[in-house]
């Protein structure tokens, strides 16, 4: 599947949106969305670490919009009735999710006008799952990306919205992929795709299963520091395997 990319968009009305994630990542999307004229009706997000509250949800009180911080939004599976009353109780018009980590219900999905987009650090139907940055250097691919899609029951499975390819180099790690690309373009696209949402001009374009991977999750330390191997050789780069010696 080709990324999808489109001109930005000015959006023709205001969208009442519901921002659900975390970061300082999230923290910028707020505040571009807020820019573009959407009114931000609610943040969720994470408990406090210690006592340190997660930067979105910092901006948002700064800016007097209301903040709701779950452990978790569901029990046994199903969805903590007095955390969906919470989040229908701000009445978005459009969920969107820049960094979550939690499980969502699909009762708060679907529940907007609008429903849920989110933000993936890769050219989807490729590098599905949540270490997708690390897997694109270990397999050596010459692009990088980052999509926005429609959220469904599925691991990034939802239709596509919008995408950006970006090229990658051998002296590439994951901070400088996340650094020039993902995190400053990922920010713009989003906004894009609110605004597009904002037009009726967003598209919805089915994920093939042609070419769709699913990679583990990396969550040591290390793995930032992920380089891949490559051997330019007649225009074709062959990614080499690190062996593990004895």
């Amino acid at each position: 599947m080709p990324p999808v990319a489109v001109p930005n968009e000015a959006p023709k009305k205001s969208l009442r949106v519901a921002i659900i994630g975390q970061s300082t990542f999230a923290a910028e999307v707020f505040k571009l969305l807020r820019r573009d004229g959407h009114q931000v009706v609610g943040v969720f997000t994470v408990l406090d670490k210690g006592n340190r509250e997660d930067p979105l949800a910092t901006i948002a009180s700064q800016n007097a919009v209301p903040v709701f911080k779950y452990k978790t939004w569901r029990v046994k599976g199903k969805v903590i009735p007095e955390i969906l009353e919470e989040y229908k109780s701000v009445n978005a018009e459009l969920n969107v999710l820049p960094f979550c980590t939690q499980f969502i219900p699909m009762e708060v999905i679907l529940y907007p006008q609008f429903q849920s987009i989110c933000y993936h650090p890769s050219i989807l139907p490729r590098h599905r799952g949540a270490s997708s940055v690390n897997w694109t250097l270990i397999e050596g691919d010459k692009t990088c990306g980052l999509s926005i899609f429609w959220a469904d029951d599925g691991l990034d499975t939802g239709p596509i919205l919008l995408q950006r390819s970006f090229p990658c180099t051998i002296d590439d790690t994951v901070d400088t992929i996340y650094n020039k690309y993902l995190y400053p373009e990922g920010i713009k696209a989003l906004s894009e795709s609110v605004n597009m949402v904002a037009n009726g001009t967003a598209p919805k374009i089915k994920q093939t299963e042609e070419g769709a991977t699913y990679d583990p999750a990396l969550f040591k330390p290390e793995t930032h520091q992920v380089v891949s191997l490559y051997i330019i050789l007649s225009e074709d780069w062959i990614h080499l395997q690190e062996q593990q010696l004895s």
